[in-house]
């Protein structure tokens, strides 16, 4: 495994050995102060995307007067900018700066969000989305991109999951406040629903505004560091093929962002996130919506779309931690795909409301932790720079427009509250995560075998350069 390629390197090397009272200290200062703003910075993205179910389960479609159709359409309408605005942001994080980058794009994104309350029509409604996805777009692969060079790759998916679990908080905690603002019904000449926008958003405009203090731009330029710390995590860094060792050949290059797009690993994970994508924001935009469909009504419906996610959110936790202790991203993914085929096929077979709302603790878990492991077996498993960059964004990219299909089939193409088509969709999605994820782990281990015989027979300094993760001294992540 990939691990014990990076253990053994480790122990070849003095300096480590001599530096291992660092080991703990350096990370667990990122984990202080990098990685709690990452981790809030989706959590708002995902309060300020997701909330209109929240509101249209508090009575936004009534009072909009807009159809399922027109509800659809407007769901649609954030992720055609956001799709478009992945790669070209990943592109320049690096050379703008995620310190500026990233809060620039979470202010102006809150804006939008609070501005949702403010609407009277469809009309309004769709310029909201459409600029909230244009504003959020590149924060997610961003996130990705930018934690992946403050981390060793064997210590990446616990990061990761760290923030992206905070998605699945979000589903849960969005419901229990979208049931407190909702008692604001009627204050200030404004609707329940009105507030949920309105104060998510603005909250999410004051902490972007306070992350300009406290966000570094990169390992070497961080504040809470000594010296001795930064060369440590720089070294650590390099022997991980986290980043170059040496630096130019992280610069951008159109050759790198094409090498991606050919590399047959990220291929193949683009077909999984596309599937991985479509169960996780269905269920993400329409949980709500699912459990209203199971008999529950307004403020009940609210807390009892609830457990699910806290499920979701402990075993997303549990799974990073094993899967970077033993490097198995593949199994991991594998493993919660199947719990997505327990859970929809559940809910197709099932006429009871109760193992109906009992099958969604199974989707919606499976389709929250299998996510991460996702996007960080693409993060592992591309290198330098820019091919990472690029990487991320594509399979970014796929993720949401498997949303978008998600939202038209659980909008409009498939009716609830049995969404028989959609259910169908999302069960031969579910085995096809578990065929694909197989293939690409059965295609990782040939090519960590093919690298093991080169290294025998060739030296490092024989190989051509900007191999990157196609070196022989890359051992792919499994």
């Amino acid at each position: 495994m990939y691990m014990d390629a990076l253990n053994k390197s480790d122990l070849a090397d003095p300096s480590q050995r001599d530096s291992a009272a660092l080991e703990d200290a350096v990370w667990r200062k990122f984990d202080i102060w990098v990685l709690p703003t990452c981790t809030a910075f989706y959590l708002l993205s995902s309060f300020d995307m997701n909330n209109i179910g929240n509101a249209r389960v508090a009575g936004m479609q009534t009072a909009l007067k807009i159809s399922d159709y027109q509800y659809t359409v407007a769901l649609t309408l954030t992720w055609v900018p956001y799709i478009a605005m992945e790669l070209p942001s990943n592109l320049i994080l690096k050379r703008v700066g995620p310190n500026l980058m990233l809060p620039t794009m979470v202010i102006l994104w809150g804006i939008v969000a609070a501005m949702q309350g403010l609407v009277t029509d469809y009309t309004g409604l769709y310029l909201c989305r459409f600029f909230l996805g244009l504003t959020q777009g590149g924060l997610f692969p961003g996130l990705v991109l930018y934690l992946s060079s403050f981390y060793p790759r064997e210590r990446l998916q616990i990061r990761i999951t760290t923030f992206f679990a905070s998605a699945s908080l979000t589903g849960a905690f969005s419901g229990l406040l979208a049931a407190a603002i909702t008692k604001m019904d009627g204050v200030g000449g404004k609707p329940g629903w009105s507030w949920i926008f309105i104060l998510e958003g603005l909250f999410t405009v004051l902490f972007g505004i306070f992350s300009f203090l406290i966000l570094p731009r990169s390992p070497e330029t961080v504040r809470f560091l000594s010296p001795e710390e930064r060369s440590y995590v720089l070294s650590k860094l390099k022997s991980s093929k986290a980043i170059s060792e040496d630096e130019s050949k992280d610069d951008f290059s159109w050759i790198e962002v094409l090498r991606a797009i050919r590399s047959p690993q990220v291929l193949m994970l683009c077909v999984v996130v596309f599937f991985g994508g479509a169960l996780l924001f269905g269920l993400a935009f329409f949980e709500p919506t699912i459990v209203a469909g199971l008999g529950y009504t307004g403020n009940q419906a609210q807390l009892m779309s609830v457990p699910p996610f806290v499920l979701a959110f402990f075993a997303s936790m549990i799974s990073a931690f094993f899967s970077d202790r033993y490097g198995c991203r593949g199994l991991t993914v594998i493993f919660f795909s199947i719990w997505c085929i327990i859970g929809f096929s559940t809910f197709y077979v099932s006429t009871s409301q109760r193992i109906r709302y009992a099958s969604l603790f199974f989707s919606v878990t499976g389709a929250y932790a299998s996510a991460p492991a996702e996007i960080t077996w693409v993060a592992n498993n591309s290198a330098p720079h820019t091919r990472r960059a690029s990487g991320v964004a594509f399979v970014s990219v796929a993720s949401n427009l498997g949303a978008i299909l998600a939202t038209w089939l659980l909008g409009s193409l498939s009716p609830g509250p049995n969404y028989t088509a959609a259910t169908i969709t999302f069960v031969v999605m579910s085995i096809g995560l578990v065929v694909v994820s197989s293939l690409n782990l059965l295609y990782l281990l040939r090519e960590n075998r093919a690298k093991a015989k080169m290294r025998l027979s060739m030296a490092k300094e024989d190989e051509p350069e900007h191999s990157g993760d196609r070196s022989a001294w890359f051992v792919y992540a499994l």
